[in-house]
């Protein structure tokens, strides 16, 4: 926990990171979802469903990745003496 920060704002961004966890969840089994009905409909069984779980975990993993990315960003320009290198 930073120096200024209250228990409640860290427990807010704890809670941020949870929430990402849980999308990240929940697009997979969204779209592995998505392939079964595909198969189903196409009488395909198991080719959707393993399509549908893999470009559920990439796509899911993108938008996380995207999101640490943005929130590394975000501290970066609140705290520009951690984003420095310090000479050698």
């Amino acid at each position: 926990m930073e120096p200024g920060e209250t228990p409640g704002r860290a427990i807010g961004t704890g809670y941020r990171y949870v929430s990402m966890g849980m999308t990240f969840a929940a697009g997979i089994v969204l779209f592995t979802g998505l392939g079964y009905l595909v198969d189903h409909w196409l009488g395909l069984l198991p080719f959707g469903t393993i399509a549908g779980t893999i470009l559920g975990a990439v796509l899911s993993f993108m938008w996380v990745y995207q999101k640490l990315l943005q929130d590394q960003r975000d501290y970066e320009a609140e705290h520009p003496e951690h984003g420095r290198k310090r000479p050698r």
